[in-house]
């Protein structure tokens, strides 16, 4: 007897390969394969920006709206590299340059509350049958851009369908004027401190975390960690208040795009039983960056946003001392500006030993995982982190702090490096531990391919997310 097929609906602002600006963007776009071995089939409503909609496979208009928040809209089906979408086609939101939420001015686009709150409203009216030939048993919103989705399913009329909210990040929150709420179209009485409401303002990460049938973050550390006074962010209250219906669920990656066996982004093959091809990798790196090519250097890699939150600020303090152990550092990243400041100064100071790359290349990722030894993720709070887990994939050592997810995915003396201290004593210790390591061949080795054997697919947390979703449906017609 076969397993009926479950209908999701997930409601994302950004997904993999079509538009990307972190983390979630990889999870959105990895996860419904994963679930379609599960016997649940996920279709994702996106928003239409410019790429996105020249991606489209379209298959025709599943919905028109003559006025969403002011403009016509459609929601387009259609299918883009393997993934089934729904795309919210409104030219007067969406159809502008660049990154998804902020403006030629480096600042959010102003009317970021309407375009997200408009997702949401359209994924709620898909949930409730919108669309005559789809009814999904399960919405799935992802972040504060389509945290507004639960409010819309729960002052919507009766019956609605079980709804699951995802955290990727408690920082960021998604907060309002409360003079917008007749704009949303949300009733008088939506604006309470059990709906809405969050410090007088419109919250719409609150509105999914306090109006959802169930919470999941992307890590069971970081679940924990949300539920504190110090991890909580001024939510740390209700998410205990919902405690039963809070969960962490681990994030994977897509092991079919980080492989470093077929990866066609690295200039040579390799795997944990071969580690031939990873010294040519090294050396192909140093020389697109313009590092001196020595192969006996520990190289150090580091993709990340350049933030306070990923201790970031805490790395310029600790180069002298890498430099001074004969070890090199590459980087790729973007973020606050003092930050990139401080690190092309660094590499300007040391050439041939420190390279940096502003902005995001994912050619580049995929080599910086091939080619260095170590990957540095000094978070101050990591929900799940992903590049730790390509690190693994890719036979590159981990070196991390003790926080959410970095703690649940990285083993010290086993996988990686983990240190407690986040602050500059910390990460200057474990960076020693580093490099004494790398002068030890073999356990530098036995960690490598220890790590290269951790499972970091999405097979077992789709399977969670599987029986999550069943168990919630199970409930929804009772």
């Amino acid at each position: 007897m076969t397993r009926q097929t479950l209908e999701v609906l997930a409601v994302a602002s950004e997904i993999f390969p079509l538009v990307k600006t972190g983390g979630l963007a990889d999870v959105v776009g990895a996860l419904p394969a994963a679930l379609g071995r599960q016997g649940v089939a996920v279709t994702t409503l996106v928003p239409g920006y410019p790429p996105v909609l020249a991606a489209l496979d379209r298959s025709g208009a599943a919905l028109v709206l003559p006025d969403l928040f002011g403009g016509p809209a459609t929601v387009l089906s259609g299918a883009v590299a393997g993934l089934d979408l729904l795309v919210l086609s409104a030219s007067h939101l969406y159809e502008r340059p660049g990154n998804p939420y902020l403006g030629p001015d480096g600042r959010d686009w102003p009317d970021n509350a309407i375009r997200f709150a408009a997702l949401a409203a359209v994924g709620a009216s898909i949930g409730r049958g919108a669309i005559r030939s789809y009814r999904p048993a399960i919405l799935h919103a992802h972040d504060w851009q389509a945290g507004l989705t639960a409010a819309y399913l729960a002052y919507g009329g009766p019956r609605p369908p079980a709804s699951v909210m995802t955290v990727h990040n408690l920082a960021f929150q998604g907060q309002f004027p409360a003079s917008l709420l007749p704009r949303l179209g949300l009733p008088d009485d939506a604006f309470r401190f059990d709906g809405i409401e969050h410090h007088g303002m419109i919250g719409y990460l609150k509105a999914g975390l306090q109006l959802s049938s169930h919470v999941t973050t992307v890590s069971p550390t970081y679940a924990d960690e949300i539920r504190t006074v110090e991890g909580g962010m001024g939510l740390d209250g209700l998410l205990r208040y919902r405690s039963d219906a809070v969960s962490g669920i681990l994030n994977g990656i897509d092991t079919r795009v980080w492989n470093p066996a077929s990866d066609p982004l690295i200039a040579a093959p390799y795997k944990a039983s071969s580690l031939n091809g990873k010294p040519a990798n090294k050396a192909a790196l140093q020389e697109r960056l313009g590092l001196s090519v020595m192969p006996d250097a520990p190289l150090f890699g580091v993709i990340s946003r350049l933030s306070w939150q990923k201790g970031l600020d805490l790395l310029p303090a600790a180069l002298p001392r890498l430099i001074a152990g004969g070890a090199q550092m590459v980087l790729l990243g973007a973020g606050e500006p003092e930050l990139e400041t401080a690190f092309t100064t660094l590499a300007d100071a040391h050439p041939g030993t420190v390279a940096c790359t502003i902005g995001y290349d994912e050619t580049l990722a995929h080599q910086i995982q091939a080619g260095s030894d170590f990957l540095i993720v000094p978070s101050r709070f990591e929900p799940c982190g992903l590049t730790q887990l390509c690190a693994l994939r890719y036979g590159t050592i981990p070196v991390v702090s003790k926080v959410g997810g970095l703690a649940d995915t990285v083993a010290d003396g086993r996988t990686g490096i983990v240190f407690d201290a986040v602050n500059e004593a910390g990460l200057a210790a474990a960076l020693d531990r580093a490099i004494a390591l790398h002068h030890t061949p073999r356990a530098f080795k036995a960690l490598v391919r220890c790590g290269m054997a951790q499972d970091v697919s999405w097979d077992a947390p789709a399977k969670a997310y599987a029986n999550l979703y069943r168990a919630l449906a199970g409930r929804a017609q009772h």
